[in-house]
């Protein structure tokens, strides 16, 4: 009898190192020897060029998520406030829009919209079955371009623990809020929500000295596991019905671009072996597991393991209470506050405190120096935001955002201003522009380039 096949047993975890860190003596050899590709996503100096795309859940209270003031001169309202110290680095930019995420005729479901269209600015269907359908997500668009540059074409991370199938918001599939990242319309990009995965992916398992030989057996391995998916498909594939034939036809094409990770991964043979103890796993602490994530995105970019990066602090919708800051409510109860003062405080504290976190991140990237002497944050385009606006009425319009980094000196932070009714799109598509991707006519519901970023 032939082996069911199990699709999350062989897409889990492909990889196991980083390569070394971008070094003022590698970008002359690397600029005579990067082709295709691997040209993008560098500024001009040659040092690497990220992208980063960071959700918070439910919304914010649209009077304290804000800035006061415009151009240079503005300050940050209450929610933003832990950012103050990187004011010179950020963009606080009202007036972006998420229609796609709007009601229109299918009803309730904002916080699977809000999620599911984020970063694929289309309006996702409405489903609790497996016939899930959103869009190709930017920062895939973005990683089929500049992937193959780096040992990770992009890294999908999620502080929230979910179930992904099945239904979870008002007939909507719960793979829209467990999912930022889409590589096809049909096919999300599961998240890994576990810190030891994600730290045994980027430098392998074991101790400090054992990390080297653990890849060795983990790339032979990997090639096992994919001659034998290969095998049995093959098998499979005269009994399958013409949908079924198509669905694995799919899978197939999944496997086949894991098959090409590995050889990209293979032929970086410079491998560190950090002087860190492998995280033990999720940390009870909910404050201390953003850190955690937080901190190995820092190092997939610092070290030049990826690009591109996306992570979920939250799904849409999560009820999630915070005991860290006093808070016993769910979040998702209290952001329909229905403008109760002590409600809306508690959202405030909340807001704050996702905000402290990304002020931590900000800070970390800031404090790492790049092959060009600037700092990691400078070399970087990293949007923090919700597909929410006021989480108390479940409006699209005027987004709560903000836009860090220089993008390598091609952007102009330090301000606030209004984009006056953009698509989040237009912003997306102007980022790929500064990644060196070639330009897209039209992404998701845009209607142009966002000018002034």
């Amino acid at each position: 009898m032939t082996t069911p096949l199990n699709r999350r047993r062989f897409l889990r975890g492909m990889g196991a190192c980083l390569a070394l860190p971008s070094l003022e003596a590698f970008l002359p050899r690397a600029a005579a020897a990067t082709t295709g590709a691997a040209r993008f996503a560098t500024t001009a100096s040659g040092a690497p060029l990220r992208m980063a795309f960071l959700y918070f859940p439910n919304g914010a209270v649209p009077s304290h998520w804000t800035a006061r003031g415009a151009g240079d001169d503005f300050k940050l309202e209450n929610t933003l406030a832990p950012l103050e110290a990187m004011k010179h680095r950020l963009q606080v930019i009202s007036g972006l829009d998420l229609k796609n995420a709007e009601p229109g005729n299918d009803g309730a479901g904002d916080h699977a919209r809000a999620n599911g269209s984020f970063l694929t600015g289309v309006r996702v269907k409405k489903t609790a079955g497996s016939d899930i359908r959103a869009g190709v997500s930017i920062d895939q668009i973005a990683a089929q371009h500049i992937g193959r540059g780096t040992r990770f074409a992009s890294l999908e991370l999620s502080c929230d623990p979910h179930r992904k199938s099945g239904g979870c918001d008002s007939g909507y599939s719960c793979a829209y809020e467990s999912n930022l990242a889409w590589r096809t319309p049909t096919s999300p990009l599961s998240p890994e929500s576990n810190p030891r995965l994600v730290f045994e992916r980027l430098f392998g398992a074991g101790d400090p000295g054992q990390r080297g030989e653990s890849l060795a057996r983990r790339r032979a391995q990997q090639r096992s596991i994919l001659d034998f998916v290969m095998d049995d498909a093959k098998s499979l594939t005269k009994e399958l019905t013409h949908r079924d034939k198509a669905k694995m036809d799919e899978y197939l094409t999944g496997v086949r671009e894991i098959e090409e990770r590995i050889v990209t991964a293979e032929s970086f043979t410079d491998i560190p072996d950090p002087d860190m103890a492998t995280p033990d796993g999720i940390p009870q602490a909910y404050d201390e597991y953003i850190r955690l994530m937080f901190q190995m995105t820092a190092l997939a970019f610092e070290t030049d393991a990826t690009r591109v990066a996306s992570l979920l602090l939250a799904r849409d919708g999560s009820n999630r209470a915070f005991p860290e800051i006093e808070v016993a409510e769910g979040h998702h109860a209290l952001s329909h506050h229905r403008d109760n003062a002590d409600m809306v405080h508690k959202v405030t504290l909340i807001d704050r405190f996702y905000a402290e976190r990304f002020a931590e991140f900000l800070s970390l990237i800031e404090s790492k120096k790049d092959a060009d002497g600037q700092s990691v944050l400078h070399n970087s385009m990293i949007v923090y935001g919700c597909g929410n606006s006021d989480g108390n009425r479940h409006t699209h319009t005027n987004l709560p955002i903000v836009l860090a980094g220089n993008g390598g000196g091609a952007f102009h932070p330090g301000r606030a201003w209004d984009a006056k009714e953009n698509p989040l799109c237009n912003l997306y598509l102007s980022m790929l522009d500064t990644m060196g991707a070639p330009p897209l006519e039209r992404f998701g519901d845009s209607t142009g380039r966002l000018a002034g970023v």
